[in-house]
């Protein structure tokens, strides 16, 4: 009994535990579901709030849209608007086109029918005159008791005879002609050669003067008891002349290389500051090479400049030197290559088999001026003997050692070269006193024209060998222009001294200009 009663009490406690433990875990369900039912609610409560602002949203996106399409609709109305007036337009102007090739149509026809007309009217004249022909042959042959043949031979025979006479008449018109503009001719052989050529004017490549920085460089320069001013002009041969003008020393010398080396030297040794006999000697050594390189680029650079060919390097040298020296302000070098370019142009005018003897022989024209201070003698005569002497050809000889006639010529490219040398010395801009000369005599021609009455305008051309006078033509007739001519020309050979001749050209025009509107 005891056994029964406590497993009775022990299941009693069983059920009240799982009753108890139920009730705990409906008590949680109702939570539970209460719990979800509030998610649900508040989600449900979310998702229309969400809904009602995509709403909104999209209202309003489908409002800005429409209003975009509005305005798009807007713009390519006008568009549309604008593009049919543009057609409209082009529509009138076809419709006007049309209008008109319909009046060229009939132009064209009527011109057509008119043309028909008279293509017609031309063959029955040709018919005609056919007719006539044949009948004025066979008047001709009765009334010359000659056929056709005959006739034919007859007239051939007096042209022939007419042509040969006229034909004999020219050739000699010709002959005279040539011997009379063949003076004319050669000048303007070597007026188109100086016109080709263009060239600034040439200054002296050094100086023979260097400026200080300061009165107290002179001091140093001489040195104490003068051994620096001694040791200079013994190193490099040259006299160094301080005067009294401030802050200058004049380097004087007939050897221009040697004067150079002079210059830069005395240059390198106002920048070192370092003044001494030994670093003279020093700095006079480095000068040297420094020239021996320059010398040998400038000889280089002009052999290279006319790709010549089988040039000794003593020629070379010598060229190279001719940078250094001036003739009149003039530098050699250059002046050896424009006498080049000049006389190649003259040959090349005058149809020469080999313009090249004519650029070797002006190029080295100059080169016995190279080595005039060691060796005595016309430097033309020693620049042939040099060229000899380097293989060059005969020709090229002659022409250096006769461009100042103290040989005679031996080919015709001896006198080009000599023609290519005056006009290079002679140029406008060459040479100092040319330039200044020059312009004076431009200005000296034009005032003479402006002297006279009923000038326009007057120009001064071809380096002055012509002027060109412009008048007025109404206050002129042509008679008046022609005694104006000459009387300009006696007053420019009364008033001017000038080689050659110049040409007064005086022009009388007279325009009547209309328009047709």
């Amino acid at each position: 009994m005891v056994t029964l009663v406590a497993i009775g009490i022990v299941f009693l406690l069983i059920n009240i535990l799982f009753f108890a433990f139920a009730l705990n875990k409906n008590k949680q369900a109702h939570k539970f579901l209460n719990e979800t039912k509030g998610k649900w609610e508040s989600a449900k409560r979310d998702i229309e709030n969400e809904k009602k602002d995509h709403l909104l949203k999209l209202k309003d996106e489908i409002y800005k849209k429409r209003i975009e399409c509005d305005l798009d609709i807007k713009r390519e109305k006008s568009e549309l608007e604008r593009f049919q007036s543009k057609i409209n337009a082009k529509y009138d102007s076809i419709e006007k086109k049309e209008l008109r090739l319909e009046e060229l149509h009939k132009e064209l026809q009527q011109k057509e029918r008119q043309i028909s007309r008279t293509t017609d009217l031309l063959r029955v004249n040709e018919q005609k005159l056919k007719t006539i022909y044949e009948e004025l042959l066979s008047k001709l042959e009765n009334i010359s008791q000659m056929n056709r043949e005959d006739a034919k031979k007859t007239l051939f025979n007096m042209i022939e005879s007419e042509v040969r006479l006229a034909n004999e008449k020219y050739i000699q018109k010709l002959e005279d002609e040539a011997r009379t503009h063949a003076k004319e001719q050669a000048i303007d052989i070597i007026v188109n050669a100086m016109q080709r050529y263009t060239a600034d004017q040439v200054s002296p490549v050094s100086s023979g003067v260097v400026h200080l920085p300061n009165d107290e460089m002179k001091g140093r320069i001489i040195g104490k008891e003068g051994r620096n001013i001694k040791s200079l002009e013994l190193a490099t041969g040259m006299e160094f002349v301080i005067g009294d003008t401030p802050e200058v020393i004049t380097i004087s010398g007939f050897n221009p290389i040697r004067r150079e080396v002079a210059r830069r030297t005395l240059e390198k040794l106002i920048v070192d500051g370092r003044i001494n006999p030994t670093r003279i000697e020093e700095t006079v050594h480095q000068c040297e090479k420094e020239i021996e390189e320059i010398i040998e680029e400038h000889g280089k650079e002009v052999v290279l400049k006319f790709n010549l060919q089988n040039i000794k390097p003593e020629i070379i040298n010598l060229l190279g030197k001719l940078h250094f020296r001036t003739s009149f302000s003039q530098n050699v070098l250059t002046h050896s290559v424009e006498v080049a370019l000049f006389a190649r142009m003259i040959a090349e005018e005058l149809g020469l088999p080999n313009p090249e003897i004519a650029l070797r022989g002006g190029l080295l024209h100059d080169i016995g001026k190279a080595v005039s201070a060691e060796v005595e003698g016309p430097h033309a005569l020693i620049g042939a003997d040099i060229a000899k002497r380097c293989g060059e050809d005969l020709a090229v000889v002659n022409a250096i050692g006769a461009h100042h006639e103290e040989i005679p010529f031996t080919s015709i490219y001896s006198p080009i070269v000599m023609i290519a040398d005056t006009i290079s010395a002679c140029r406008p801009g060459a040479r100092r006193e040319t330039l200044s000369t020059y312009i004076k005599r431009l200005e000296k021609l034009e005032e003479i024209a402006y002297s006279f009455g009923g000038i326009k305008k007057a120009y001064a051309l071809q380096a002055g060998r012509e002027v060109r006078i412009i008048v007025e033509e109404d206050l002129l007739n042509d008679e008046a222009a022609m005694s104006l001519a000459r009387e300009i020309a006696r007053k420019v050979e009364v008033d001017m001294n000038f080689p050659g001749q110049i040409k007064i050209n005086v022009i009388r025009e007279k325009r009547s200009i209309e328009y047709a509107k």
